[in-house]
């Protein structure tokens, strides 16, 4: 599915808050990456984020 740039920034967003407050990180990261906006980011991009969009139709 394709997001809208809306739709990306509200589940990084949702995911950079949930690692904040302690949830666990769901691929190995690089050492690197300790910022958790990064790391969602990071997720995001290998698509293992368990958030969906649901759109009205």
């Amino acid at each position: 599915m394709e997001y809208t740039r809306f739709e990306k920034a509200r589940i990084i967003g949702a995911r950079a808050l949930q690692i904040a407050l302690g949830a666990p990180i769901l691929i190995h990261v690089p050492e690197e990456l300790y910022d958790p906006l990064d790391i969602a980011l990071y997720e995001y991009e290998k698509g293992v984020i368990p958030i969906t969009v649901k759109r009205a139709k």
